[in-house]
């Protein structure tokens, strides 16, 4: 794929202007969506916190921790856009893929790159109205797409709904997905 490259931030080139598609997606019910993330409180917490404060992202923590970057998404000088997937996108994952979550977790390798891949790291967390269709540079240094209908699409090919955006946090801003990014 080719990085089309509006602005860059940083070390990363990116396509700015409005992810406002995403506000017009059909949204699927789950835990992340109805769990209640009050957005003052959680501006309070940095990404890892927000994520550990949701009982629908445990395997993400689980997976953060076995990783060891924990601390590393903790950095208080950061500004991450995370794209946090839910605990039904692992369990479809790891499906998809034939492995267990012992498998996966073990692998510290691919569970770092696939992680890294629901990262991005610039001098500004990106808002949904940040954002236009185009492709970004993850912090796995894999690129993302972001669709004209406001989804994610990964380097395998397979589309992602962004059901929830602008959970604030400390270190940036996190955003709710169906469905686990694969690298390839």
């Amino acid at each position: 794929m080719k990085l089309t490259k509006i602005a860059t931030i940083g070390t990363l080139a990116i396509s700015i202007a409005g992810l406002s598609a995403c506000n017009n997606m059909m949204p699927t019910k789950s835990a992340a969506m109805t769990a209640p993330m009050h957005s003052q409180s959680m501006a309070k917490m940095n990404v890892v916190q927000v994520a550990q404060s949701n009982p629908d992202f445990s395997l993400l923590v689980e997976a953060v921790v076995a990783a060891d970057l924990a601390g590393a998404l903790s950095n208080p000088n950061a500004n991450y856009t995370i794209f946090a997937p839910t605990n039904a996108a692992f369990a479809q994952a790891l499906q998809e893929t034939g492995m267990t979550k012992a498998q996966l977790f073990a692998n510290k390798p691919l569970l770092t790159k696939i992680l890294g891949y629901h990262v991005i790291n610039s001098n500004m967390a990106m808002y949904a109205k940040d954002v236009k269709p185009g492709n970004v540079m993850t912090l796995s240094k894999d690129t993302l797409m972001v669709t004209s209908q406001g989804k994610l699409m990964d380097e395998m090919g397979r589309t992602t709904n962004i059901v929830k955006t602008d959970i604030a946090a400390t270190n940036g801003v996190v955003h709710v997905i169906d469905r686990v990014l694969m690298p390839k």
